[in-house]
């Protein structure tokens, strides 16, 4: 297998620690290690480092090294222009496909929780074995929700009783539902959480960008005839940027008979907003804290300090963010609106503070 391991996004709900020159996933949110970094660890008790490559903005090239030493320059796939999740497979898969044979392609996201890895690897092995037999099919993991997350996307799936098999046919994406819809998808065995990590054959990935979306599909091709020469920057650079901008969920996936979803119970998170980082770590009761902390008689707190004693007294709900330009205050409950904080900075030019 080879792993495509995506890390050019901005991760702006994440705000201030997660700023535009060095996003989520070059930051150490959890651990001890950047969310980039524990990406890879995941894999390597079962996949070789020379398998896996991380695809960013060129702009993060060199904090795709600093995080991961050990890696190849030649496994660090750098992208001209931002575009959405589509045109990244498509590179990927120029690449892949030149390089020899037709393995099974993996594709992960850099910035999301994973707690139980075991059953990650073994979801991984299922989904290969599932694939060598079926080589045709596209397979995305997905997770029983277990909260009406508004933030996350969601998958229909149709779960036909007379089938034993564990992959369940696709019918739709939902993408960040409201409140109400989110809940009854909570109650309903056919939806699960997108988790984003997609697996299939590099061959049957690149037929159906020539089916569903061809001008992407004939730039893929360029590319592909380039990979290995001295004329390949010069045609990604001219090429890359001119793809389709189209999510891979509303792009192929959706849209093809042979997408299938496995559920798996990996106990995951996107950490796509501070509201979810510190449920996925602590639940929704007692407090998260990183740096100096002192409280009396607070409540549900997410507390992330620098060099400052942070205080807090009779408090509840609340997400408060200190690092050496500013202080963010936020309900817990409208921790995705962060990312309007980060529109009205761009907005008024404060360039410095995103």
């Amino acid at each position: 297998m080879k792993f495509l391991i995506m890390a050019g996004g901005k991760g702006t709900r994440l705000w201030p620690i997660s700023r535009k020159n060095k996003p989520k996933q070059f930051q150490k949110l959890i651990g001890e290690k950047t969310m980039l970094a524990e990406t890879v660890d995941r894999l390597l008790p079962e996949y070789s480092l020379d398998n896996i490559y991380i695809a960013t903005n060129g702009d993060y090239t060199q904090e795709v090294k600093n995080n991961l030493p050990a890696l190849s320059v030649e496994n660090i796939i750098s992208e001209p222009a931002f575009r959405e999740r589509a045109s990244c497979v498509a590179l990927a898969s120029a690449i892949f496909s030149k390089e020899g044979a037709d393995e099974t392609m993996v594709v992960f996201p850099s910035d999301h929780y994973i707690k139980k890895n075991e059953e990650l690897l073994h979801i991984l092995k299922e989904s290969e074995k599932f694939l060598d037999e079926n080589p045709d099919y596209l397979v995305t993991i997905g997770v029983k929700p277990s909260s009406p997350e508004t933030g996350y996307g969601y998958i229909k799936r149709e779960i036909k009783s007379k089938n034993s098999s564990r992959f369940s046919e696709i019918r739709k994406f939902i993408e960040k539902p409201d409140l109400k819809t989110a809940q009854k998808y909570c109650q309903d065995e056919n939806f699960l959480w997108n988790t984003s990590i997609y697996l299939w054959k590099t061959s049957a990935i690149i037929e159906r960008f020539r089916k569903y979306i061809p001008d992407t599909y004939k730039r893929l091709c360029r590319i592909r005839e380039a990979v290995g020469t001295s004329e390949f920057q010069k045609v990604l650079e001219k090429e890359y940027p001119l793809m389709d901008m189209i999510s891979m969920e509303y792009g192929i996936l959706e849209n093809d008979e042979k997408s299938v979803v496995i559920e798996a119970d990996l106990g995951w998170s996107d950490v796509g907003s501070w509201s979810v980082l510190k449920d996925s770590l602590i639940g929704k009761d007692g407090h998260f804290v990183k740096g100096e902390h002192l409280d009396i008689g607070s409540k549900n707190l997410l507390v992330y300090g620098s060099k400052k004693l942070i205080t807090t007294v009779g408090l509840k709900d609340l997400i408060i963010i200190d690092t050496d330009d500013v202080i963010l205050v936020c309900d817990k409950n409208n921790s995705q609106l962060v990312k309007s904080v980060v529109e009205k900075l761009e907005k008024d030019g404060k360039i410095k503070l995103l």
